[in-house]
């Protein structure tokens, strides 16, 4: 299990790309239509093969009959960091050991191919803290085709009131910018840019 890629939700994309740019000072690049939850993203090339994306219900896409991933049903509010997505290399296998981590579904944007496995109700464990799962397949990985950003994830806080069973559960996760604290429910990346540190939640 290894830290992907970080969402920052939103209830569309220019509201969640003035947010993003304005918290890094960097500019989002295109990302893509998602057809099976009828989502839409931008996307931002981070140092070590990570990406940040920006995830909103795409307003022109059919409404899905099952909850949409990442909670975005839901979603209501400003734009923030909503999700942590880790790749593992057998999904079957991680499910097995986390089966409320979801069920899995087949993906595709472009053509990028990947597994997910998503709750049937949209709802990730841990109040949305545990990490979305992911097995990339055809096509590479998305990191690849960005253009550098000149931008470093240096830590990732992940709160929640149980941390230390969630921190137990993800052990097989070994990635020190990954930090478990006791609080609120809550995700803050610590991000050194071209600009200096800059902070989402």
């Amino acid at each position: 299990m290894r830290l992907d890629h970080l969402a920052v939700a939103a209830e569309s994309l220019d509201e969640g790309r003035a947010v993003v740019e304005e918290a890094l000072g960097l500019t989002l690049q295109p990302g893509g239509r998602h057809a099976h939850f009828g989502t839409h993203n931008l996307l931002m090339g981070l140092a070590d093969g990570l990406y940040l994306e920006v995830i909103a219900v795409d307003p022109e896409a059919p409404v899905p009959g099952y909850p949409r991933w990442f909670d975005l049903d839901r979603f209501h509010g400003a734009p923030r960091l909503s999700n942590w997505i880790c790749a593992v290399d057998d999904l079957e296998a991680a499910m097995t050991r986390s089966p409320e981590a979801g069920v899995a579904v087949d993906l595709a944007r472009g053509d990028l191919r990947w597994r997910m496995a998503v709750p049937e109700g949209g709802v990730l464990p841990y109040d949305n803290r545990f990490p979305a799962l992911i097995e990339w397949q055809a096509g590479g990985h998305p990191s690849a085709r960005l253009a550098g950003s000149g931008a470093r994830l240096e830590r990732l806080v992940v709160a929640h009131p149980e941390a230390d069973a969630l921190r137990a559960e993800l052990s097989e996760l070994s990635d020190p910018r990954v930090v478990f604290e006791q609080g609120a429910p809550g995700l803050r990346a610590e991000i050194a840019t071209p600009n200096g540190m800059r902070v989402l939640e």
